[in-house]
């Protein structure tokens, strides 16, 4: 299914089902993609995952029914989701900047969330650099985390930096460098395909193996908690990420969906992604991001 239309089928659902109990996974079971797709796609397509969209057109709307109707507080709670009425409170004043009774009995402006309309604009004068590798079978080995799924997008989450900087106050990078030759040092953080019905993915730290990796050295590895990770030969898309943070991988996965797929005659394949961080980089790289992608049937 072609993303812009999933996730114009998915906005469209949600918008029938807003007094409902719903969540992104219903959304995602709706349009016949797993958890983990959805998710990224929608967050990367909108700048806001699924549950933040639901969340936000429930208190636009309660603001509403506060100020244009006599309802009660504690209903249009529950309406809208809210088991008492200082959850509602407290979600409705984060979002409006005023209490719902305040709202009311003030006339208070409140804020005006309208439903999403996704749309894809072709601009001219704007390179995107990009280039297709056709891979092997590849080896690595890493270590590796489970990490949730509504993560992915979620502004100030440090989820996947922090894992980072474990790996490296604990010494466990090093380890692996050292299986690689010198100027060949290169890091990859991998991300695992989505698992049916699975609320996690995997993230994983680590390095490519070649035929020239001991065997013994592999295997001392994994008695120590790294694990062998395996990736199918595939159609790669890579971009070069450059700036100084992870901001730049988010920038480019927009792109990705945005500018990419709607004009390239690709889709996202159910494989890893994975970026590389080059010991020897091109200036300001800060890495390169490589999603597999298959030609459209």
């Amino acid at each position: 299914m072609e993303w812009i239309t999933a996730i114009q089928q998915a906005i469209l659902y949600m918008e029938e089902h807003l007094l409902e109990e719903i969540n992104y996974e219903d959304v995602a079971e709706h349009v016949h993609i797993s958890c983990y797709e959805f998710h990224r796609a929608f967050s990367f397509l909108s700048g806001m995952t699924a549950n933040a969209y639901i969340r936000s057109r429930r208190l636009s709307l309660a603001g509403r029914e506060i100020v244009e109707t006599d309802a009660k507080i504690t209903e249009i709670a529950l309406k809208y989701g809210y088991e008492t009425p200082e959850s509602f409170t407290k979600a409705f004043t984060r979002f409006h900047g005023v209490a719902p009774r305040a709202a009311r009995e003030e006339a208070a402006k409140l804020v005006l969330f309208n439903p999403l309309m996704i749309k894809i604009t072709v601009e001219g004068g704007k390179t995107m650099d990009y280039r297709i590798v056709q891979t092997a079978e590849q080896r690595f080995i890493a270590r590796v985390k489970d990490f949730r799924n509504d993560i992915i997008n979620e502004e100030e989450n440090r989820d996947v930096p922090d894992f980072w900087e474990e790996c490296g106050d604990k010494n466990l990078i090093a380890p692996m460098l050292s299986l690689c030759p010198e100027g060949k040092k290169d890091l990859y953080g991998l991300c695992s395909p989505a698992k049916e019905g699975a609320d996690t993915f995997e993230y994983g730290i680590g390095v490519l193996l070649d035929e020239k990796t001991a065997a013994a050295c592999i295997a001392e590895m994994t008695q120590a908690g790294y694990r062998i990770w395996d990736v199918k030969a595939g159609t790669y898309v890579v971009f070069e990420c450059f700036g100084e943070d992870s901001r730049c991988i988010s920038e480019t996965w927009q792109k990705f969906y945005k500018e990419f797929l709607p004009q390239m005659g690709y889709e996202a394949e159910d494989a890893a992604d994975y970026e590389i961080y080059y010991e020897n980089g091109k200036k300001g790289l800060f890495c390169e991001l490589w999603i597999p992608v298959k030609k459209k049937s």
